[in-house]
């Protein structure tokens, strides 16, 4: 199995204070506060929540996240989600219903002639 298929998860009734990094992907259903750094997808859970600065390939938020978020391809903020912090990713989606509270830098040139 390659490491990028490993998934990893943070059930519901755990609370973990601190980094967190790695290579796999990860899915939060409890509690994380801290710092997240991974090399690829992070999905929150309608139960998870998270205080921490995130950092990530990808990001699916459908819980609570606060701190601020660098994903180097994408970020889906979902319905049920409720997001606090500034984003900095080339991709963003927000859906209708959610909950986000912060700036989004999608690192867009504008061409010199607008």
């Amino acid at each position: 199995m390659a490491q990028a298929d490993q998934v990893g998860i943070i059930g519901k009734g755990i609370i973990i204070k601190g980094s967190l990094s790695g290579g796999g992907n990860l899915v939060i259903e409890g509690r994380v506060e801290g710092q997240i750094a991974l090399k690829n997808h992070l999905t929150i859970e309608t139960t998870g929540k998270v205080e921490a600065d995130i950092r990530a390939e990808e990001l699916t938020i459908n819980g609570e996240a606060s701190g601020n978020i660098d994903a180097s391809s994408r970020v889906a903020i979902n319905t049920s989600a409720k997001v606090a912090g500034d984003i900095k990713a080339p991709r963003v989606v927000i859906e209708d219903g959610a909950v986000f509270n912060g700036s989004i830098d999608m690192e867009v040139k504008l061409p010199d002639d607008i």
